[in-house]
């Protein structure tokens, strides 16, 4: 796509990749460019850099944002301890991260903030999100629990804990930021996604030297990689889902350096590292056990720790000595920020680099074949042919998903047994529908006995009886045993997992097969091309009922789910 006059967002702008993109960004001339930081003080001093290099652009042209993207926006600038110290904030972040995706949640999150406020055309995200995730360290979190359940801890204590470890589990923080950042994407109509991954190793494999421990691979660092890819995976069913953004990934299999070299204050976390005082005075003996955190500090110098070093922005500042090994050629060697960025753009504007995870998983995945699609007719007639020898009906065994998938084949089968045709389900009323139904199931105790021996219960026609086995999927069971009955809470049931006679839903599967008969309708008798699947032959002239496929296009057309690639 064009670049000109696009409002661009760059995650992680003051980042060392995106530094490189956002100066990449500005000969493309986008209408303006918001650059985002962890920190207020590295998006204004980014920003503050910006319009000093590039003076002839307007001056709310580099926007600065600041903030954890993670959490919601109330939570953006306190830092994660203090989040999980508070109790009642971090109840509320555990809510935020497992709980159902709601619009409360959504309309909370700082992601969400972010692009409604700016409405992107285009977003860039260089942020380390695997590095950000794994490394709050779940294993830390395991010793720690494991070390206070040894000592008799209080009831309050355990459940601090507890809820400290939900808060720390990696893949629901990642998949609630992959539906944040998908609906709120939806919502202000982002056209491109372009994320900027990672590996997790630098490209090295599982014997890669350098970790976080004396343990070989880091489980840690084992953790970044596995966040990598889950990320990725994420992404690519992103990129398949009609009518989203276009999700792009690059994935660097090297270190990136480099941002700056100098001379100054070693700093780790934001912190200058304090002189500790040396003196042999200090020296321990290594008799009995040997103390990991001392009780007593040893006394600091008030010097800082200052040297030479190469600032390869979130991956770290380095030594001479630590950077020629890491770059050394067999070991993790790097790539420039300024690589990465040309290949971010090229891609946005259409070009093909070569380097995008996304196409290239679309490409190395086995798609549904030729031969498979020649079989399934041959299988559907076989299941036919053993339904009339058996006298059954196949409809639904709630093994496949979700109890929605159930009702719908259940609904539909009992239209097809009280009005054999589809053209002539619309030839009975809502109301006689209803009552036939309800006759039918009244007088097969077989078939009822089918439907709810799944965990699909029915829903009388009068709304207010239910007829159920011992499980029932729908409402899942969500550590309370009974639940508020209401009028809407019915209608949600209903619509997501009861066989429902009501006449407002009989009404309903009326308006479904009246629209697929005029969707069919409206092919020209004489346009026999490949361009249309479900014609009148598709449907046998609608002088059947096909309860599959009928599904198949409920979930097409209003759930939205159709396959959009190969």
């Amino acid at each position: 796509m064009d670049i000109k006059n696009k409002t661009v967002l760059v995650l992680g702008g003051w980042g060392l990749v995106g530094n490189a993109v956002t100066r990449k960004l500005v000969p493309e001339n986008p209408a303006k460019i918001i650059v985002t930081s962890l920190r207020q003080e590295e998006a204004e001093s980014h920003v503050k850099q910006l319009k000093s290099e590039f003076p002839h652009l307007p001056e709310n042209y580099f926007i600065p944002w600041w903030g954890n993207i993670f959490v919601r926006n109330d939570f953006k600038d306190s830092d994660r301890l203090e989040i999980l110290n508070d109790p009642v904030r971090r109840k509320i972040l555990m809510k935020d991260i497992m709980e159902e995706l709601s619009d409360e949640i959504l309309h909370d999150s700082s992601i969400y903030q972010l692009l409604v406020k700016h409405k992107p055309d285009i977003i860039i995200d260089s942020i380390n999100s695997a590095t950000g995730i794994a490394y709050q360290d779940l294993y830390t979190t395991y010793h720690r629990i494991n070390t206070t359940i040894q000592n008799n801890p209080s009831t309050d204590l355990i459940i601090e804990e507890t809820e400290k470890l939900i808060c720390t589990q990696y893949v629901p923080q990642l998949i609630r930021h992959i539906q944040i950042l998908y609906n709120s994407m939806n919502q202000v109509k982002t056209q491109i996604y372009v994320k900027i991954g990672t590996s997790g190793t630098g490209g090295m494999g599982l014997n890669i030297p350098y970790t976080h421990s004396e343990e070989k691979p880091s489980r840690v660092l084992l953790s970044k990689s596995s966040v990598a890819g889950a990320h990725t995976m994420l992404l690519f069913l992103m990129g398949r889902t009609p009518g989203g953004a276009i999700t792009k990934e690059i994935k660097p299999t090297g270190a990136i350096a480099w941002k700056r070299i100098a001379f100054d204050e070693i700093k780790k976390r934001g912190k200058s590292i304090e002189l500790v005082d040396s003196s042999f005075d200090n020296v321990i003996k290594l008799e009995n056990e040997l103390q990991i955190q001392l009780e007593k500090p040893i006394k600091l110098t008030g010097n800082k720790l200052k040297s030479v070093f190469i600032d390869t922005g979130e991956n770290g500042t380095f030594s001479r000595g630590e950077f020629e090994a890491i770059s050394a050629q067999g070991q993790m060697e790097y790539v420039t920020p300024e690589e990465i960025a040309e290949d971010v753009i090229f891609e946005i504007k259409g070009g093909n680099t070569g380097h995008d995870i996304i196409n290239a998983l679309d490409n190395a995945t086995l798609e549904p074949t030729y031969r498979a699609g020649f079989l399934q007719h041959a299988a559907v007639e076989k299941l036919q042919e053993l339904e009339e020898i058996h006298s059954v009906n196949s409809v639904a065994f709630e093994l496949l998903g979700p109890p929605r998938l159930s009702k719908l084949l259940h609904e539909i089968n009992l239209l097809r047994l009280i009005a054999g045709k589809m053209k002539e389900i619309l030839n009975i009323s809502p109301e006689d529908l209803s009552v036939k139904i309800f006759e039918l199931i009244k007088t097969n105790e077989k078939l009822r006995s089918e439907i709810i021996s799944i965990g699909i219960p029915i829903l009388l026609p009068d709304g207010k009886s239910l007829l159920r086995g011992n499980e029932m999927k729908i409402p899942p069971f969500r550590g309370e045993n009974k639940i508020k009955i209401s009028d809407d809470k019915i209608d949600l049931w209903a619509n997501d997992g009861w066989v429902d006679l009501r006449v407002e839903n009989m009404e309903t599967w009326q308006n479904r097969i009246k629209a697929i008969m005029d969707e069919s309708n409206l092919i020209p008798a004489d346009d026999t091309s490949s361009m249309h699947v479900r014609n009148k032959r598709y449907w046998n002239n609608f002088e059947q009922i096909n309860i599959g496929k009928v599904v198949s296009w409920i979930f097409i057309h209003e759930e939205k789910g159709k396959r959009m690639k190969s």
